[in-house]
């Protein structure tokens, strides 16, 4: 199986609307997992990459090997994956993935630890002057967590392009700091977008239309530059939050909509996540560990 850049999506009679996606009335059960398989075969621009494993979580170190036992899992599926920190087995991701012929997004993790952010910091800087890196993402949700001030931020943004200024060099947050923060949107070479509707409680229903109000937001923002989404999906399983509810339906049905309405506008999109990842529970609640197009064990999910 491999990306078929070309393929067209399998949507009439799924009832497919350009702001509410495929209508879950309109389709059997059957015809909505034939739908999402075929989608998830089809191929996607990316995933963000779930590097552990059940028992593991960040702070421990993760081997070459496994970091390229799951990479190949996804290989056929993916033009790019999305890896969020540059240190204790991370820098592996961006490596396997060249090796493997995928394109990169690679992510330094930014915090209140500043010895831990500089090696975040040389990591990324290492990876890319070797060559493992096509776009570099200094920070995720940093402002959205308050755990920098705009000005450290900005410090190590610069850091990052003056360090290597032939790769294009960005910031991940959610889609409305962009607008809030125009210095950092003005030092973003390209504006790196999350994007969940799930997150603010919104029904299934709406959410492809509020997905596309987030990234217009983001659009605004970037005043002509490029916008991507590095992170939206939806949970298979857990608690709901507000209008919003976990389901198997539920998450095949945002994905399918989702990767129809980026492949017809051009609009690249890093999809969260690949794998279920248990660790994430501590963070999230029982949905944290839900997100994978795959389960833990690496099977598809659906």
């Amino acid at each position: 199986m491999s990306y078929r850049k070309d393929h067209q999506f399998s949507l009439s009679k799924a009832g497919y609307t350009e702001h509410l996606g495929i209508d879950l009335d309109k389709i059997s059960k059957d015809e909505l997992n034939q739908l999402w398989l075929e989608t998830v075969q089809n191929g996607m621009h990316g995933l963000c990459f779930s590097i552990y494993e059940d028992g593991q979580s960040p702070g421990d170190v993760i081997s070459k090997e496994q970091v390229k036992r799951r990479m190949q899992i996804i290989r056929p599926y993916t033009q790019w994956v999305r890896s969020f920190s540059c240190i204790e087995g991370n820098e592996h991701v961006p490596v396997v993935a060249k090796e493997l012929g995928i394109k990169t997004l690679v992510g330094a993790w930014l915090g209140s630890d500043m010895d831990l952010n500089k090696k975040e910091i040389d990591g990324l800087i290492k990876l890319a002057k070797e060559g493992y890196v096509d776009i570099a993402a200094v920070g995720n949700e940093v402002m959205y967590r308050g755990d920098l001030t705009e000005e450290q931020l900005l410090e190590y943004i610069h850091t990052v392009k003056e360090a290597i200024p032939e790769i294009t060099v960005g910031y991940v947050d959610a889609y409305y700091e962009f607008s809030h923060r125009p210095k950092i949107t003005e030092a973003c070479d390209v504006i790196l977008s999350n994007c969940y509707p799930y997150w603010e409680g919104c029904p299934i229903e709406y959410s492809l239309n509020h997905m596309q109000q987030m990234y217009g937001q983001a659009q605004d923002a970037a005043q002509g530059k490029k916008v991507i989404i590095t992170e939206t999906g939806w949970p298979s399983q857990g608690e709901g939050l507000k209008g919003a509810r976990p389901s198997a339906e539920n998450a095949m049905k945002y994905f399918i909509d989702t990767q129809a309405w980026c492949q017809k506008n051009s609009i690249e999109v890093f999809y969260f996540s690949s794998f279920d990842e248990a660790w994430k529970i501590g963070d999230e609640g029982d949905v944290g560990a839900y997100w994978g197009l795959w389960d833990k064990d690496g099977v598809l999910k659906f």
